[in-house]
């Protein structure tokens, strides 16, 4: 289940069968932002970004089996709520189904998309041209874990960093790739262990990259522009939920969305229900812990040398009285 933020902190969420769109309130109240009656039915929105340059919102648009193979981006004006166009993704040099998964905008209002079943990256333009972006050979070239169940699903999650570079990881070998958005060209970004079943992955403020599994999340930081990246702390996640999709809101704080993605692309419509947690990072909330007690420490040391003088102060003047 897809989940993204617009700038305002607005949560939308993608269906996985009805063609609709959904905002969540702060207060967990949920309306239809967007219904598609045009789309082709029992499709999935698996991926969602707001383009807030162009005021849009940008849908990844898959159907799965056993319907006809359809995989597309929509983009839809956030403020008429209408669609803008409808770009169809195709991999012309094979007649395999493909899996459209997630999306990123750069700041240009280019689109990019991963894909999950084809391991590569399509790009679409502001006029909603599409286009086969990145077909890099590390995409194809890592040890995949084929003994597990999610070993079908390649590139997933995809982010656009504001330095100038994407990033995006692979579900079934667990690694993450830094993609040039002039050219395509990947490289393997260096992690201490492989990031196994990562599925949505966002960027934070201060640079961390948070990574969400069916497992657990990852929070990860670079010094080198994500040549190398460590993972400095990590969280399990409740795995029968089904954790897919994680967005960044206010003070860089994390929300995973627990959508039971398993049981609604099975097909079984009634376990259609999600929600929003947030998660944190325990290592980062012991260190602020740590700032607090220093902090106060200062406080009260400061205190202290307050009274102290103050009290020399006062001394002085009654010497000066008498």
């Amino acid at each position: 289940m897809s989940m993204t933020m617009d700038q305002k902190f607005e949560v939308f969420s993608g269906s996985l069968h009805d063609r609709l769109i959904q905002a969540v309130s702060d207060a967990g109240v949920v309306e239809t932002l967007i219904s598609d009656p045009n789309l082709p039915p029992d499709v999935a929105i698996l991926g969602l970004i707001v383009d807030s340059i162009n005021r849009r919102l940008l849908a990844v648009i898959h159907a799965g089996d056993p319907q006809p193979h359809f995989d597309a981006l929509a983009a839809y004006d956030l403020q008429s709520r209408q669609r803008l166009f409808l770009a169809q993704l195709t991999d012309p040099t094979s007649s395999d189904r493909q899996i459209a998964n997630d999306v990123a905008v750069d700041c240009n209002g280019n689109a990019y998309v991963s894909n999950a079943a084809g391991n590569f990256i399509w790009k679409v333009d502001v006029s909603g041209e599409s286009s086969i972006f990145s077909r890099s050979s590390l995409f194809t070239s890592q040890h995949v874990y084929s003994d597990e169940p999610w070993s079908f699903c390649g590139l997933n999650g995809i982010v656009y960093v504001n330095k100038g570079y994407l990033l995006v990881a692979q579900t079934n070998t667990g690694k993450l790739f830094k993609v040039d958005p002039d050219d395509g060209t990947a490289r393997l970004v260096k992690v201490g262990k492989d990031l196994k079943a990562a599925d949505g992955i966002a960027i934070r403020n201060d640079g961390v990259l948070v990574v969400v599994s069916q497992f657990r999340a990852w929070f990860l930081k670079s010094r080198d522009g994500w040549g190398e990246a460590v993972i400095y702390d990590e969280t399990t996640l409740d795995t029968e939920r089904f954790p897919t999709s994680v967005t960044i809101r206010e003070e860089n704080r994390a929300y995973v969305v627990y959508g039971q993605v398993d049981k609604g692309l099975a097909g079984n419509v009634e376990m259609e229900e999600f929600s929003i947690e947030e998660i944190e990072s325990e290592v980062e909330n012991k260190e602020e812990a740590v700032w607090v007690y220093v902090l106060i420490g200062l406080g009260l040391a400061y205190f202290t040398y307050w009274r102290f003088q103050m009290g020399r102060l006062v001394k002085d003047m009654n010497k000066k009285t008498a």
